[in-house]
Formats: structure tokens, C-alpha cells, sequence
């Protein structure tokens, strides 16, 4: 197993890695909308929160030598499934043509307060 660390995406909040590796899989942690570059959750709701958290697995993506077009599954945690409808524009614009796997569950509590968390398994190329 080779975990992954990149800035462009925050660390962790606890005892884990953003990223591991094994056998030609890539499994992110799940990401929530904090700005790396500020350390502090993204303001003004739901879809600023789902654009970070797209841009820190991105990142997280990249540094490991894959993009979203490797994903093979993601699974996405929402504070409140009325958000369904956006996250899914923003979900699919990320994705473009791909459509890898997916499971979409409504949350009692997410870290830091986040109103959404996503995690993917990759395949690296």
C-alpha cells in the first residue's frame, strides 16, 4: 500500500491518508469542501462545498497519475438529499461522458460540519 499526499487538496483530519494505492487501484478518503489553501470550510452552502470537494479530489486524483475519467466508483454523503438535483449538475460536469458507479447517502453528521463528502476508487493507468 503507497498512500498520497498532495497540498493542492487539505490534509487530513485525522489519522489517515488523503490517498492509497495497492494493486492498481487508487482509494481516496473522502473529501469535504475545506479550501486548502485556507485550511477553513468554503462559505455559502451546498454547491461552493460540492465544487471544492471536486476540485480537492481532482487534485488528489492528479497527484497519483489519474483523472475522473479512471473512476470506477464514488460514493457521495449529503447532509440533506434536497441537494440531490445540484449535486448532480456539478457531479456530472465533473464527470463529463463518464459514469462510473455510484451510491448517493443522506447523512446524520459529516466532518467538520460539511454539507457534502466524496470518496472514488480509480483505476491507475
Amino acid at each position: 500500500m503507497k498512500p498520497h499526499h498532495t497540498d493542492s487538496a487539505p490534509a487530513a483530519l485525522g489519522p489517515y491518508s488523503q490517498a492509497v494505492s495497492a494493486d492498481g487501484w487508487l482509494f481516496t478518503s473522502g473529501q469535504v469542501g475545506i479550501d486548502p489553501a485556507t485550511g477553513g470550510m468554503v462559505a455559502g452552502g451546498f454547491e461552493p462545498q460540492a465544487r471544492q470537494v471536486l476540485l480537492n479530489l481532482e487534485a488528489v486524483l492528479t497527484q497519483a497519475g489519474c483523472t475522473f475519467a479512471d473512476v470506477v466508483k464514488a460514493t457521495i454523503y449529503v447532509a440533506d438529499l434536497a441537494d440531490f438535483a445540484t449535486l448532480n449538475e456539478l457531479y456530472a460536469a465533473a464527470m463529463g461522458d463518464h459514469r462510473p458507479a455510484r451510491s448517493t447517502v443522506q447523512a446524520a453528521a459529516l466532518p467538520a460540519g460539511a454539507l457534502v463528502e466524496i470518496d472514488l476508487v480509480a483505476r491507475i493507468r
